[in-house]
């Protein structure tokens, strides 16, 4: 039942994000094209609930065939985020097309941010099932606390304490603390 409750309200919010949100897509699409032509969207293997693999999409915010220059992490100066890319990324404007992976049912509103499938090998094998166990979120505790200065341990610590702790409770501190961090408003 609180599955399928959360799967509504993922449904619900998504749809009337992207409603509501579709000028300011449009806008973002339309700045990355002029200054670094097509596509605007990039797309990227991630690990889903259940460790099944899907296309994540975001804004491309780096130069085209960014991931054949350089690793899958970025650092804060990588030449190659594009100027638009730097402003969409510091905006989180570069996640925003993840919605649609919402309204799909690979992701939900909130939840662990989903790993590409290399990162797989940093986790003991009990972790990766327990991270695993539930949709990955375009925010998660780790976000919403710790944004991207998050350590790597810290940010598995958030994630597992989310897969213990989820409820719709917690879902709406994490979405209003990240709206927080968003706005500038702080945290918790």
């Amino acid at each position: 039942m609180k599955r399928r409750m959360k799967r509504l309200l993922d449904v619900a919010l998504s749809a009337l994000a992207l409603l509501l949100l579709a000028p300011v897509m449009l806008a973002v699409a339309l700045a990355i094209a002029l200054e670094s032509g097509r596509p605007v969207l990039f797309k990227q293997q991630r690990v889903g609930r259940g460790g099944r693999e899907f296309g994540l999409y975001k804004f491309r915010s780096m130069v085209k065939d960014a991931a054949s220059i350089g690793p899958y992490h970025t650092a804060t100066d990588d030449p190659r985020i594009t100027r638009t890319g730097r402003f969409i990324r510091r905006t989180s404007l570069d996640e925003l097309p993840q919605l649609l992976n919402v309204l799909k049912g690979e992701m939900s509103l909130v939840g662990p941010r989903p790993d590409v499938p290399a990162q797989r090998t940093l986790y003991a094998p009990f972790d990766w099932h327990a991270r695993c166990s539930v949709r990955p979120g375009i925010t998660g505790l780790a976000q919403a606390l710790l944004r991207s200065e998050a350590t790597p341990q810290q940010r598995l610590e958030l994630d597992l304490r989310y897969v213990r702790e989820q409820s719709l409770g917690l879902d709406l501190r994490i979405a209003f603390w990240t709206l927080g961090r968003l706005t500038g408003k702080g945290s918790n």
